[in-house]
């Protein structure tokens, strides 16, 4: 790690399991937190959140380094393995937890969240309308202590093995050069 300041980044984009293993195999990502975002009740459970009526995002938090992965770049990864058109929903995972967003936590992140918002809407990559949100980081509480590396202590367990593993290969794929050594 150099000896920069860490920056963090807070993204939701269906099941944060999915997240939590593409974030975590990033070179300059030295932290990954399962949890949940800006809802109205505080320190929700996951039974809670599944709900629907707390108000949370399933999110990851991003602790990175500046000078090794910017944040554009977590935003290209994010919206490469998410459908950022999908409202409240990501594959069979439905909900309002299950919602796209980028939770900004500078006026800096704001400003390169709008720009790549733009940037992916005009690439016309994807069939409908960008439904991602894009607020400032109200509340972020880490998930329980089983949601944490879940991919990587239960590779095959069904749903990590159907949905996550193969975002995952694709991730690998696609963003090889910005892989860490150890994956």
């Amino acid at each position: 790690m150099s000896e920069n300041k860490l920056e963090v980044a807070t993204l939701a984009g269906g099941c944060f399991w999915c997240l939590e293993a593409v974030f975590e195999a990033l070179r300059g990502v030295e932290r990954v937190v399962s949890g949940y975002a800006n809802g109205h009740v505080p320190n929700p459970s996951y039974e809670a959140v599944c709900t629907g009526r707390t108000g949370h995002a399933e999110v990851v938090q991003i602790t990175f380094d500046p000078q090794v992965i910017t944040f554009s770049d977590l935003l290209d990864v994010f919206f490469a393995i998410h459908d950022p058109t999908t409202l409240n929903r990501q594959g069979a995972d439905v909900g309002t937890q299950y919602r796209s967003g980028i939770y900004y936590h500078s006026p800096e992140q704001q400003q390169q969240a709008e720009a790549k918002l733009t940037e992916v809407a005009a690439a016309e990559v994807w069939d409908g309308p960008l439904v991602t949100e894009l607020q400032p980081l109200q509340a972020f509480y880490p998930a329980e202590a089983y949601h944490q590396g879940y991919f990587r202590a239960h590779p095959q367990q069904a749903y990590c093995a159907a949905v996550v593993s193969p975002k995952v290969a694709k991730f690998r794929q696609k963003f090889a050069k910005w892989l860490r050594e150890s994956t």
